[in-house]
Parts: C-alpha cells; sequence; structure tokens
C-alpha cells in the first residue's frame, strides 16, 4: 500500500508544504548550530540540540521524498548563511525564551498543514512533526518553568453560578462598554505581546549586524512597530488590572558582528510577520468586544504591508527563491 501511495503525485498542497518545510528547518540548522557555539546552561543545550536533531532529519525526509519524485530540492540556507565564529549576539534565557516560540509555532502550522495532506507517506511525516513539536513544546515549557523564567497568562475568578448574557453590549462597546475581558481574550492578549517582544528583540538584534542599509531599516522598523502593538494590548490587560509580560530585548548583547547571511535574517523576520498574521486572525476570532476586533484588524493591516515591505527588500536583492507554481494556462 505504501508504494502504491508513494506512486501518486503530490498534490499542491503537498508540493508547497513540504517545499516550505525545507527551508524553515534549513533556516532552523544554521541558527541552532549558531546558538550552540554559545551556551553555557546545559538544560538549554540539550534542548537546542534536540531542536537541531529534529530539523537536520526532517531536511534528510524531504530531499528523498523530492530526490524520489524527481523535485528539485531547494537551496534554503546551508553553511554560507551561517557564520559560527560570530560573537554571542544573545543570552541563554533568549534561547530559550526563543525555542518555546518556535515549538509553538510547529504546533500551529503542523497541524494547520495536516488537515491538507493526504497520501499515507506524507501524512506520517508531518504526524511526526506535530508530535515532536508537542514533545520539544513540553520539554522547554517545563524548563521555563523551573528556571522561573515563564511568564503565564493571568488568572480569572471561577464562574460560581450560569449566567447569560442579556444585552448586545457585551459585544458592541459604543451601546454600553463592557469593561471586563473573557478568559479567551485575556489569554490572546498575553499570547501576543510576548510573541511582539520576541519580534522587537530579533528586530534589534539583527540591525545591529546587517551590513544592508535597507535591512537594517527594515528591522527597525518591525522592532517598532512589534512594541507599538504590545503597547494597544498591555493597555487592555493595565485597564482591566491585569499583569503584562516583560520584554526580553535586554537578553541581546551588543554585538555587531553578523553571525547569520542578511538573506537569513531577511527570510526569518519574514516567516515572523506571517505568523504574527495568523496569531491575530485567531485572536480576532476568540475576541467578543468589538473594540478589539477593531485594534486586531487595522494592526494586522499593518503586519501585512509591512510584511510587503520585506518581500520586495528580498527579491530586490534575489534573496527569495521562488516556490512551486501551478501551470499559467494564458501564458
Amino acid at each position: 500500500m505504501e508504494n502504491n501511495q508513494k506512486r501518486i503525485k503530490l498534490t499542491s498542497a503537498e508540493l508547497s508544504y513540504l517545499w516550505n518545510t525545507y527551508l524553515a528547518d534549513s533556516m532552523s540548522v544554521c541558527v541552532f548550530k549558531y546558538f550552540l557555539q554559545h551556551i553555557e546552561d546545559v538544560e538549554i543545550k540539550t534542548l537546542l540540540s534536540h531542536a537541531l536533531d529534529l530539523s537536520q532529519q526532517h531536511l534528510e525526509i524531504i530531499r528523498g521524498i523530492f530526490t524520489h519524485e524527481e523535485i528539485q530540492v531547494p537551496e534554503g540556507f546551508t553553511e554560507k548563511d551561517v557564520h559560527l565564529n560570530a560573537k554571542r549576539l544573545f543570552s541563554d534565557v533568549f534561547y530559550l525564551k526563543y525555542l518555546k516560540h518556535m515549538s509553538n509555532g510547529g504546533l500551529s502550522v503542523n497541524g494547520r498543514i495536516l488537515q491538507h495532506i493526504y497520501r499515507e507517506d506524507i501524512r506520517s511525516f508531518y504526524s511526526k512533526c506535530l508530535t515532536s513539536s508537542i514533545e520539544l513544546y513540553n520539554e522547554v515549557t517545563q524548563t521555563l518553568l523551573e528556571k522561573g523564567l515563564d511568564s503565564r497568562p493571568p488568572t480569572i475568578p471561577y464562574p460560581k453560578e450560569i449566567e447569560y448574557i442579556h444585552k448586545q453590549s457585551f459585544i458592541w462597546e459604543a451601546l454600553g462598554k463592557r469593561e471586563a475581558l473573557t478568559g479567551e481574550e485575556v489569554n490572546q492578549l498575553h499570547f501576543n505581546i510576548q510573541t511582539n517582544h520576541l519580534g522587537s528583540a530579533l528586530g534589534k538584534a539583527f540591525s545591529q549586524v546587517t551590513t544592508s542599509n535597507k535591512a537594517r531599516n527594515y528591522f527597525l522598523r518591525g522592532s517598532d512597530i512589534a512594541l507599538k502593538h504590545v503597547k494597544v494590548f498591555s493597555d487592555y490587560l493595565q485597564y482591566n488590572s491585569l499583569p503584562i509580560p516583560m520584554s526580553f530585548t535586554h537578553e541581546v548583547t551588543d554585538s555587531d558582528e553578523a553571525p547569520f547571511s542578511d538573506k537569513l535574517m531577511m527570510y526569518h523576520f519574514g516567516i515572523m510577520m506571517y505568523s504574527g498574521i495568523t496569531n491575530y486572525g485567531a485572536a480576532i476570532s476568540a475576541s467578543r468586544r468589538s473594540d478589539l476586533v477593531v485594534d486586531y484588524s487595522r494592526l494586522n493591516a499593518e503586519t501585512l504591508k509591512f510584511a510587503e515591505d520585506g518581500v520586495n527588500i528580498m527579491i530586490e536583492n534575489e534573496w527569495m527563491e521562488q516556490p512551486p507554481l501551478a501551470i499559467a494556462r494564458k501564458e
């Protein structure tokens, strides 16, 4: 049965997801190899080594599938995109927080991908990717908690009785503002503050080491946008007397020696932007307050425009590989 499955051509979804996964994992291999050059904490080093091993396994499997199907393997990112002897740019704490967000992204992306996969061997691959993302996420979260470095979402009162909503003002604040946030709204605000803190920290770090003025301005602009979004989300929590996750930009050193190529840093920043767009979409669906929906929507539009500007910089410098395309019939 497996051999019969492998004779079935990959669907557009399967081909595209494998192609994108290859690029992302080839980037991760470069990033993790550099991180491992500057690591002191033994527990964090073990987690980084585990993450590196998973990414390398994924690359090997996808190369095998593409070779069997006679598909051109993308270049992705290689040894020329990482400078292992560059000075330390991040602290051990940053590495751990980075792993938390990357494994979180793996949960989201692999779960979404699986919904569109039909061929048995590809389903098996992404099922294993999801399982390994769950394992890594749990290991990283437990380590963060044990080290007192994770920021849990705030607690809210337990319901004591059944209540129904009687006024439309639960949604439309103009008819009578609902001050209290739902648990889902609190969680989404907390989560998106944390992800924007990571984006701001990476933007600051990459701006210090890039050799491209356009890329430097782009990273700085991205860092400023992330902090602006943090302010918007923090105001909601602060108004409700709820704690706000702290920034970790201070976990970036003052090094100006580039550990990665400009191509890799621009790609990395780009996938973070599109991850943020997905997160805001999820936040919109989880929000019942109209003011929250309006804020997430306008910030999402700003992120989309910013991501487009990044794509233009990559195209201008020939840093963007062309993904698999359908046939242009009119041409």
